[in-house]
């Protein structure tokens, strides 16, 4: 488990990643050694488990999301299918999920065109993909990696 120290630590650090350990050290107020060392020792738990630039897909010219509900005839979460999607590069995310379907894949990709190139050369050739189930996002209000630590940082009193 972490402590507030630590919750503040991270809330911090899922805003900027790159921020000076002198900078936290101020918010937190613990000195710069301090939270070295506590940083070290979130990484060493897996609590961080790394540190990545957000890009943004529309500059790049990714300008269609698209989430894809896959079934498949090998059943629910077996991982052959599963490293497959995996390895398409316009795949950002492969969820093995409970219902009617195995999985849902998030993506991203160029245009509409770009979709059906994917869907045709990419899905298609996976013969374990029954069927598919395409939902293009036309407009994306919050899309955020950050977990809400809040809980951790809150007393029992405020927790009620």
């Amino acid at each position: 488990m972490i402590d507030k120290t630590d919750a503040k630590i991270l809330t911090i650090l899922q805003e900027n990643a790159r921020i000076p350990n002198t900078e936290i050290s101020r918010q937190v107020g613990l000195a710069p050694s301090a939270i070295y060392e506590r940083i070290r020792k979130l990484e060493q738990r897996g609590i961080i488990t790394g540190y990545s630039a957000n890009l943004d897909p529309r500059a790049l010219g990714y300008d269609l999301l698209v989430y894809i509900f896959i079934h498949t005839s090998d059943g629910i979460c077996d991982f052959s299918t599963a490293k497959r999607l995996a390895e398409i590069p316009e795949v950002q995310e492969v969820q093995c999920i409970s219902g009617e379907d195995c999985y849902l894949v998030k993506l991203r990709t160029v245009n509409t065109a770009g979709l059906n190139q994917l869907l045709r050369k990419r899905l298609s050739p996976i013969d374990s993909i029954d069927s598919t189930r395409t939902i293009i996002v036309l407009e994306t209000v919050k899309e955020t990696c950050a977990l809400p630590l809040s809980r951790i940082t809150e007393t029992p009193d405020e927790k009620q």
